[in-house]
Formats: C-alpha cells, structure tokens, sequence
C-alpha cells in the first residue's frame, strides 16, 4: 500500500490555523507549528474567559450596587435583603444600571427595602 502524505486535507488543515494565528508576533503567525500551538492556547484561554467574564461581571455589579447602596444608608447586603423582603425581583445588572444612570429611581428602590427591612 502507498505512503498517504496528507495531501490536499494536510493543506487546508494548515491554512485553517494560519488563518486563526494571522497577527501573531513573529513566527507564531506564520510557521504552522508554532501557530498551531499559540492558536491552541489562545481557544484555552477563550474557552475558559467565556466563563470567568460571567463572574467578573457579576462581581462589577456588586460593586458599583454597594457603592450606591452606601451612599443612601444601606449596605449591600441590607439593600438585596430588604428587596427580597419587600418582594422586588430586580437582577443585579439591572439595579447596577439604575444606580449609575437613574439615581432617583435608584433611591426609590432603597426606600423600599428600608420600609421593608423596618417593617420585619
């Protein structure tokens, strides 16, 4: 049987990492080896940061929610109870929003979870 050398599929498997590694620096955009280990590495970190960005986002709006929240007399952790309390279902990216973009509408809610937390 004859010696198979990749052939046509060996090409287009190349060209499709090259293509991926196109702006690389040096060698790891233009030799295939290096390139395909640095496109290799740069899907790890791919796959693994769509994950993290979730939390880092999460993380962000808790943040900027506490920030907010202090600056009316509440903490965090008073506010998202004092919300639960009062039966307001608003996700943190949306509290986030409201605390940056309307502060009045923002204070309202910290109003409610006040009443809310006196209340109990």
């Amino acid at each position: 049987m004859p010696r198979v050398r990749g052939g046509t599929r060996k090409v287009y498997r190349r060209k499709k990492v090259l293509k991926k590694a196109k702006g690389y620096y040096g060698a790891r955009g233009r030799l295939y080896r290096n390139a395909k280990e640095t496109v290799q590495r740069a899907q790890q970190f791919a796959y693994r940061d769509r994950r993290r960005r979730k939390r880092d986002f999460r993380r962000l709006w808790i943040v900027r929610i506490n920030a907010a929240s202090r600056s009316h007399g509440l903490s965090y952790s008073q506010l998202i109870n004092g919300l639960k309390r009062a039966g307001v279902d608003l996700d943190r990216k949306v509290l986030a929003d409201m605390a940056i973009h309307t502060a009045d509408a923002f204070s309202a809610v910290c109003e409610t979870a006040r009443t809310a937390l006196n209340a109990s």
